[in-house]
């Protein structure tokens, strides 16, 4: 200032020229300290992190911990060098200081905010395959900093207590409840939806209401991202899987196995009692030998006992087209390795109506893919149809104009 003033200057010329010089000065070591920090010291700890054998410190990194972090540096330089930026009885000064803890504020939340979403990328790393999430907890956990970073940014500048600002938003808690409505009860939903485990990263659900069918790619305070079998994006909020009802597909995937669940209708027409030589015929069928054989011979026995006069099909016990068709479904899906021998596995017919009388089949497929699961199923179905003729059976289906052009010709 002093060898200002001896250029001959004017007063207050020399004075804003050495002000300006010296926050030049300030300016410039406290960009370059930073980017000392950053070239030696940041990039030293990246060196580190990388080379060790862990890999869920690489979170900080992708997550600009440490670069955050370092703002720091030109904050603290500009807190030390505070009096020297403006004259002692410069009315700007106090302005300037408050602003200067303002910057210790914003690096601090910024720093926080990034240090959560490493914690939650670490988590994810380390709990990946168990779906599990702590999304939730870390959004919370942000808006009580975005919040507490307010309130100490406008104390700061106010000069006023930031507890007394608490207390008053604590006042004001009709109004706080009504702003953060969705925020707390999507928190409260994700507290719910994690600590009884209703949902995880990589469930298949299913939710008619928002039309969400696929596999959950994120679960946060707000929404949950569904990514649908069409590759589009469902989000459904949180607090919506709590107060509606939705499928979960998990316990599919951690069974082993995949149901099948259709029926084959039969037209009633076409079933009827089977003579010997009809039961001969069908005895040659490999798989259906033994039963026609061992169930023959259970039902003669019980026609002899009880005195049945077999001229008559009608009298006592006689198998059926569609008895021996069931018996049929029943020895081909245990011979099938693709179908799980030890769940549920169930052959039945269903209440006959107007289409038919329905055959369900109701068995799980040791393999849960999609695409392989469907050709299992199509399989299985394409079989079935094409042997009906052998047990002169037929499929019910209504009339087509095939059906109405035999009745022409």
């Amino acid at each position: 200032m002093n060898y200002i003033r001896q250029l001959g200057l004017p007063e207050q010329v020399a004075t804003l020229a050495g002000y300006g010089l010296i926050i030049l000065l300030i300016l410039f070591l406290a960009l370059l300290a930073t980017w000392i920090v950053r070239r030696s010291l940041v990039r030293f700890i990246h060196h580190v992190i990388r080379a060790n054998r862990l890999h869920w410190d690489d979170a900080l990194i992708h997550n600009h911990f440490f670069k955050r972090l370092s703002w720091l540096v030109p904050v603290l330089i500009f807190h030390l060098a505070q009096d020297l930026l403006l004259p002692p009885d410069a009315p700007g000064l106090e302005i300037l200081r408050r602003l200067i803890v303002c910057g210790f504020v914003l690096v601090g939340a910024g720093s926080i905010n990034a240090l959560l979403n490493s914690i939650n990328d670490i988590y994810r790393s380390l709990h990946g395959r168990s779906g599990k999430t702590i999304r939730g907890y870390i959004d919370a956990s942000k808006i009580v900093i975005y919040v507490l970073g307010i309130i100490f940014l406008i104390a700061i500048l106010t000069d006023r207590s930031p507890w007394g600002l608490i207390s008053v938003m604590g006042g004001l808690t009709a109004v706080t409840m009504l702003v953060f409505r969705d925020s707390i009860l999507g928190f409260i939903a994700s507290i719910q939806l994690t600590g009884t485990d209703m949902i995880r990263v990589g469930d298949w659900i299913e939710m008619d209401a928002f039309g969400a069918d696929g596999d959950v790619v994120e679960i946060s305070i707000h929404s949950v991202r569904v990514q649908n079998w069409d590759k589009t994006i469902t989000t459904i909020p949180t607090y919506a899987l709590i107060s509606k009802s939705f499928k979960n597909w998990r316990g599919m995937s951690e069974s082993g196995g995949r149901r099948i669940k259709r029926c084959l209708h039969l037209d009633m027409t076409s079933i009827r009692f089977l003579t010997n030589e009809e039961l001969d015929k069908l005895a040659r069928i490999q798989i259906l030998t033994n039963y026609i054989h061992s169930k023959q011979q259970e039902i003669e026995q019980y026609n002899k006992e009880h005195g049945v006069d077999a001229a008559v099909l009608i009298n006592g016990r006689r198998q059926t087209n569609a008895g021996i068709f069931r018996a049929y479904i029943i020895a081909y899906l245990k011979q099938d390795p693709r179908i799980h021998q030890d769940m549920t596995f169930l052959v039945r017919q269903l209440e006959p109506g107007p289409d038919g009388l329905p055959f369900q089949i109701y068995v799980f497929t040791n393999d849960q893919a999609w695409a392989r699961y469907e050709a299992i199923q199509a399989d299985i179905f394409d079989h079935l149809i094409a042997a009906l003729p052998q047990f002169d059976l037929r499929v019910f289906q209504n009339p087509s104009g095939y059906d109405f052009r035999g009745l022409i010709t």
